[in-house]
């Protein structure tokens, strides 16, 4: 049976403000990844001091929440097989300037911290932050018209 995932995905600020929520929702959708939550929203404190709790000792910390509370954040659970790779995969390394050409970063980031996306790195990480930004009514179950196209017979189950 294949390994069918659900990933957070937050399309951050610097995204919104250039103009390319549409472009990065249209990378996912043609890989073939399923969106099942999606919903714009303003991350404060509380939710920051949670989603980067592992940064609150280092010097950047503060301007990194102050930039991830500049404008509101993009954030969608895709769903699919060995879906918390292969979004990583499209994202791209976390370095704008590192990352490949062809990714989310490489193509469209010059920076660390305004590099355009989130994603889940873990299947547990990907499990908290689902329950941190959605709430159960928020995700949509669902079957996609191009799911028997997207996955061989096999990897369908």
């Amino acid at each position: 049976m294949a390994n069918h995932e659900r990933t957070v995905v937050l399309i951050k600020p610097d995204a919104l403000q250039r103009a390319l929520v549409g472009e990065i929702i249209k990378r996912f959708e043609q890989k073939g990844l399923k969106i099942v939550a999606l919903k714009l929203m303003r991350l404060g404190d509380a939710i920051l001091n949670e989603h980067y709790g592992h940064h609150k000792e280092k010097p950047f910390f503060p301007k990194l929440k102050a930039f991830m509370m500049q404008a509101p954040v993009v954030a969608m659970i895709l769903e699919g097989i060995d879906a918390i790779t292969v979004v990583r995969s499209i994202a791209g390394k976390t370095s704008g300037r590192e990352a490949d050409m062809g990714t989310i970063r490489g193509d469209f980031s010059m920076s660390t911290q305004a590099n355009i996306v989130h994603s889940s790195d873990s299947k547990e990480t990907a499990e908290a932050e689902i329950k941190r930004f959605f709430k159960e009514e928020d995700i949509l179950d669902y079957t996609h018209g191009n799911y028997n196209f997207v996955y061989g017979e096999e990897e369908r189950g």
